[in-house]
């Protein structure tokens, strides 16, 4: 079975890249774990991800899960930060309280708790940081 962490990756990736509106705001199915060299701004990239003990524990019968803070990265390249906010709408109604599928696993809830647009240290590229938080137990 794999890990709870790699199949809320998995089931995110899978949610985001089939969202046709991320899709359209993207430029093309431009969500990455690991970014090509040379690809065009804006993109997503699937970031930090943390996974912490969340068992219920106590009674007989109670399953262990686990809570994952799970970051995405919106970069742009557009002037000002409305294409960083378009996409992180896109991105929050394509996870916020859907109810993805999890291999080997089930997902209890997943919320949208933060995000944060700045413009990049580079001066010329915009980055959104946006976090959600998902508790996931075993199937």
């Amino acid at each position: 079975m794999p890990s709870a962490a790699w199949s809320l990756q998995q089931s995110v990736f899978s949610a985001l890249t089939a969202d046709s509106t991320l899709t359209a705001l993207l430029g093309g199915v431009r969500v990455y774990d690991d970014v090509p060299q040379g690809t065009p701004l804006p993109y997503l990239t699937l970031g930090q991800m943390t996974e912490r003990d969340w068992s219920t524990g106590g009674e007989p019968g109670t399953e262990a899960g686990s809570e994952h803070s799970l970051v995405l990265q919106v970069w742009s390249s557009a002037r000002g930060k409305k294409e960083a906010h378009d996409i992180i709408g896109a991105v929050r109604a394509a996870l916020h309280d859907r109810p993805l599928a999890l291999a080997g696993h089930r997902l209890v809830n997943l919320r949208h708790e933060v995000s944060e647009t700045r413009r990049d240290p580079d001066g010329e590229s915009i980055r959104a940081t946006l976090r959600f938080r998902a508790v996931t137990e075993p199937a």
